[in-house]
């Protein structure tokens, strides 16, 4: 797979403060790519970096294989956390203003924004005001003129902000469809729900500095804990003295006729010989590794503030 974007050995300083530390990430084309952290980690100042609204003081950014020029940003879609819309213009105006500050001529903005406004349902609102239509409703039409010529990658910084969760939903059944016509998706995001729903790829920064980057089957990989959960059913302590040893009990309850138990195990072991001693102990109904989520990895990495390294 080529990649689509290449940031090398960025470093971004405003004053006396480092926005951003040596970062390096890179964003295979097709893929979902979640750019991950706290606030004030310098998620955002990668973002302008990238659209050329500011430019590094070191470093480099290779788009599709050569240097990232300004006629690129007729291939990116850009969407800001703060919304850029002009509240006192007719929706439709400005949409079809922005469509063509994209490169499209009117007759082609015309024709795709009809196309978007009938897919989402808001072709009434094409002559109201933007101050006229609720956050929400204006978030929809800001995702319409960032997506209105078809970028091959689509950089979204807080994408569902403002959205309750049917829009939300609508938002993300696009961003679906979209990579699977090949366009290329980064995104910004504190809702790690949305994480582990869309992206394929993440990056983690904290304090200017990148702390992890990966598949995300990689990284839940490079954060698991060796938890298996397990449904049974049995004597408690047959299944305590099968644990004795390399296995720990961390949980145990009982649920009607049946049993569930949390294990960890100590070091390596085969899965295979673990179910073995379970079994001949109890009876096993369900038997799963415990992965982390994204939620548990985020607060786990920044809290530990460590660079981790994924050997692919």
């Amino acid at each position: 797979m080529s990649n689509i974007l290449e940031v090398r050995n960025v470093t971004k300083v405003y004053e006396k403060h480092v926005a951003l530390d040596d970062v390096s990430i890179t964003i295979e084309e097709g893929s979902v790519f979640g750019l991950l952290g706290p606030n004030g980690a310098g998620k955002t100042s990668l973002i302008r970096i990238i659209n050329q609204i500011t430019a590094p003081d070191s470093g480099t950014i290779s788009f599709n294989g050569g240097p990232l020029k300004p006629e690129h940003t007729a291939q990116i879609g850009y969407l800001p956390e703060e919304r850029g819309l002009y509240k006192k213009m007719e929706v439709g105006e400005q949409a079809l203003y922005l469509a063509q500050l994209k490169g499209l001529t009117r007759p082609e903005a015309i024709k795709r924004l009809k196309y978007w406004f009938e897919k989402f349902e808001i072709t009434s609102w094409w002559k109201k005001k933007v101050e006229e239509l609720s956050k929400g409703m204006q978030q929809k039409i800001q995702f319409i003129v960032t997506v209105v010529h078809e970028p091959k990658l689509l950089i979204l910084d807080e994408p569902f902000t403002g959205f309750d969760p049917i829009n939300a939903n609508l938002i993300k059944d696009e961003l679906i469809e979209m990579r699977k016509k090949g366009v290329t998706i980064a995104l910004s995001t504190h809702r790690m729900e949305s994480v582990e729903e869309l992206c394929t790829h993440i990056a983690l920064i904290n304090k200017a500095r990148k702390l992890i980057e990966g598949p995300v089957k990689e990284v839940r990989k490079l954060y698991k804990s060796n938890v298996y959960a397990i449904e049974y059913e049995g004597n408690n302590i047959g299944l305590a003295n099968s644990l004795w040893g390399d296995f720990e009990l961390v949980e145990n309850e009982i649920e009607g006729d049946w049993k569930k138990a949390l294990i960890k195990v100590e070091g390596n072991i085969d899965t295979n010989a673990l179910l073995q001693g379970l079994i001949n102990n109890v009876t096993i109904h369900s038997f799963r590794e415990v992965m982390p989520t994204m939620n548990d990895i985020f607060i786990q990495s920044v809290t530990n503030n460590e660079i981790q390294t994924i050997h692919e």
